[in-house]
């Protein structure tokens, strides 16, 4: 345990959210996304894990990773597969840490499923959570943390 570290952020997690640079993609996945297959075609190369549902997953992440203000997808959800605009109570959840944590609202793009699947292979990393319930699935683009910033 770290003073100030959300627990959830494991050795592992940490290491790889401290190695991406600005503009590099971290994927958070749920249960029943291809993970490990995705994973293995990332720059990490290795699958990451959270056994924690995803809002919890994204608050602790968020809580140390800044999200990119130069771009207007630095947060994206995987669409519902013929229902683009639904918004799942597990999206829902997602948005309101992201809100939290930008101190804003910070609406999420939607992505559809198999340009979701394309994104997440060229990401720096995939954390699979323990999120059962279905797209559950987030893409987030790391931003900078300003010289003065604690």
């Amino acid at each position: 345990m770290l003073k100030g570290i959300n627990p959830l952020l494991n050795a592992d997690v940490l290491q790889a959210l401290r190695a991406m640079g600005h503009g590099d993609d971290l994927i958070v996945a749920d249960t029943n996304f291809p993970s490990d297959s995705v994973a293995r075609q990332t720059v990490l190369g290795k699958l990451l894990r959270i056994d924690a549902p995803a809002a919890e997953v994204v608050k602790a992440v968020l809580s140390v990773l800044p999200l990119d203000t130069f771009v207007n997808d630095a947060a994206a959800r995987m669409e519902i597969v013929g229902k683009p605009n639904e918004i799942p109570p597990v999206q829902k959840e997602v948005q309101k840490e992201i809100d939290a944590a930008e101190g804003k609202p910070w609406p999420m793009i939607s992505i559809e499923r198999y340009a979701f699947y394309e994104r997440s292979k060229k990401a720096y990393c995939v954390i699979q959570t323990g999120e059962r319930r279905f797209y559950g699935c987030f893409a987030f683009r790391k931003g900078v943390v300003p010289p003065d910033a604690e």
